[in-house]
């Protein structure tokens, strides 16, 4: 049976995320018949991408149709899905400011501030959304998902729904610990970019004894002889730490970043390249300089793959894609949306009351059922106390903060956010920063939607 739908993929120059939801959507035979979008400003990535799709579409023998457009109106047009993995200005961008707020005094940039053109865009997409596909669900892949999807669900009534698979850290931590994921049950809350395992048992008996065990006994022979790649985040020293100090293990990128994930309770494991190391192995971790690069360079060894696919139609794509489940979980979202299957997947959503103390329009993050057409988070109940206040409380003041700045268009409130970072000495720092930011190429956006009240 063929339940055919119009699934459209803004960003799709983002390869290796166009192509495992492209992967996804072959191995659904219940969405055969659907038609694909994929659109990016980026028209050589675009076609490569397009191109390796459609072969994909034919060798998996589905019925799966391909287009790609430069327009994201005409992508958006009557689609029934639409999956937002853009980044605004695109990597390029995104280095230049971050070396531009190294040279004013913040190592590895503020991600306050290049949230910003995200912010704009995600809200771009969204209303256009209402003109010209009111009743599609946006899926929000790209970030900043907890400032970017509180925003959009506060100023639209359009149907959204934020994914992130940092929770699969919990995967990481029963590998190593030996044992069998499929006899794991867990629960990870929080904020995107902020969750911990809350609840976390093996056949009925909870894991955390083993980790500390683990810790006791392990960790430091792992912390040695393990080669950490740029990735390694939910056992690395500062994972543990951080678990020591707030009781509950963070998974994904909580402790990933000093201006984001759990911001003013982690900065100290990204102060300098030292610091990083020390928290984070030799490679300083996902965000250091070096291991930056390293993900930099994995995804243009990911380009010039799909563009050697590309050029030579007798190596089948399957070679470079094989046709297993991505781990995403963009389609079988979809997949229950659209046939009525009942999941639990990870989701974004406002919390209406699922965690106690967390406002209602603020987006959580936790698990969610997918049933009758709409998605609806399972309860949660109350976060510890010592989490709550050192942890949650702040992150979501900050929040309040950044949006509030960003709905009133006011530079003067932004500029506030940025004085208050552990990095900034003096006020002539942030206003050299913002001077120079906001005329920086790749910024105009910025540019004109802040000003000073």
């Amino acid at each position: 049976m063929s339940n055919g739908v119009k699934i459209a993929v803004v960003g799709a120059g983002s390869a290796q995320f166009s192509l495992a939801l492209m992967r996804d959507l072959v191995l659904t035979r219940s969405l055969a018949g659907s038609e694909l979008t994929l659109m990016d400003v980026d028209q050589d990535r675009l076609e490569l991408v397009g191109g390796l799709a459609r072969r994909y579409a034919e060798e998996a023998d589905t019925r799966l149709s391909v287009r790609t457009t430069l327009s994201r109106t005409d992508a958006l047009r009557n689609a029934d899905f639409v999956i937002n993995t853009a980044l605004a200005g695109g990597h390029r961008v995104y280095e230049a400011e971050r070396a531009l707020a190294e040279r004013h005094g913040y190592y590895r940039g503020l991600s306050r501030l290049h949230m910003q053109r995200n912010l704009i865009l995600m809200l771009e997409v969204v209303e256009e959304m209402g003109d010209v596909c009111p009743d599609a669900w946006l899926i929000q892949a790209s970030n900043p998902v907890f400032e970017g999807c509180t925003l959009m669900t506060r100023e639209t009534t359009q149907k959204i729904v934020g994914l992130c698979h940092g929770y699969r850290g919990y995967l990481k931590v029963a590998r190593v610990l030996g044992l069998d994921p499929e006899r794991i049950s867990w629960q990870a809350p929080g904020f995107n970019h902020c969750i911990y395992l809350t609840d976390f048992n093996y056949e009925g008996q909870s894991i955390y004894p083993l980790l500390d065990e683990w810790i006791e006994n392990k960790a430091e022979e792992y912390w040695a002889n393990t080669e950490l790649r740029y990735g390694e985040t939910d056992l690395s020293r500062a994972a543990i730490d951080h678990y020591r100090r707030v009781g509950l293990l963070p998974l994904g990128d909580t402790t990933r970043a000093f201006d984001d994930g759990a911001g003013p309770s982690t900065w100290w494991y990204h102060n300098d390249m030292e610091a990083k190391q020390r928290w984070f192995g030799s490679l300083g971790g996902f965000d250091s300089g070096p291991g930056w690069a390293q993900y930099l360079e994995h995804l243009e060894d990911g380009m010039r793959d799909i563009r050697r696919a590309v050029e030579d139609p007798s190596r089948p794509v399957s070679e470079l894609l094989p046709l297993v489940p991505s781990g995403e979980h963009h389609i079988e979202l979809i997949e229950s949306l659209v046939t009525g299957q009942e999941r639990i997947l990870q989701v974004n959503l406002p919390n209406r009351g699922a965690i106690s103390g967390i406002a209602n329009d603020v987006v959580v993050e936790g698990k969610g059922v997918v049933t009758g057409g709409r998605v609806q988070m399972l309860q949660v109940g109350s976060f510890p106390d010592q989490l709550y206040w050192r942890i949650f409380a702040p992150r979501q003041v900050r929040l309040e903060q950044t949006l509030l700045a960003f709905r009133e268009h006011d530079l003067g409130l932004l500029r506030e956010i940025l004085l208050e970072d552990h990095r900034t000495t003096a006020t002539a720092q942030v206003d050299a920063l913002l001077e120079e930011a906001l005329q920086a190429p790749g910024n105009s956006s910025v540019a004109s939607w802040y000003r000073f009240k």
